[in-house]
């Protein structure tokens, strides 16, 4: 009933900047939180950065001054912008959302497909 859909993955050098995009649709009712985790290889999957329906906002330390979360509630879209990328932010990159649909009276975690980021040094 309702999906997230991620873009703007892909191959950068060290130093540069990727933007990805999360587009939510069907049948929404509200969105509160949003936000975006990545796994690495043999690692587990980790919060990156996380925004309120307010706007409030939460980074992890390693990526604290780099990368900026923010969202369009008129497109029911969270972005992440990625500056000053490091090797080590080599990782799939999923968006999630705590969303409610239409007709169901709680909301529930819902998470997108991932998209590849990939930074050589």
């Amino acid at each position: 009933q309702v999906q997230l859909v991620e873009s703007g993955g892909g191959l950068v050098q060290a130093g540069g900047s990727l933007r990805l995009s999360c587009a939510a649709s069907g049948s929404i009712f509200s969105i509160n939180a949003m936000g975006w985790y990545r796994q690495a290889p043999g690692r587990q999957r980790e919060l990156v950065a996380g925004i309120t329906s307010g706007g409030s906002t939460n980074y992890a330390d390693s990526v604290k001054g780099r990368f900026t979360i923010s969202r369009d509630n008129t497109k029911n879209t969270v972005y992440l912008q990625m500056n000053s990328l490091k090797p080590e932010d080599t990782a799939v990159y999923y968006c999630a959302a705590d969303m409610q649909v239409k007709g169901k009276g709680i909301s529930r975690g819902y998470w997108g497909q991932g998209t590849q980021v990939t930074v050589s040094s």
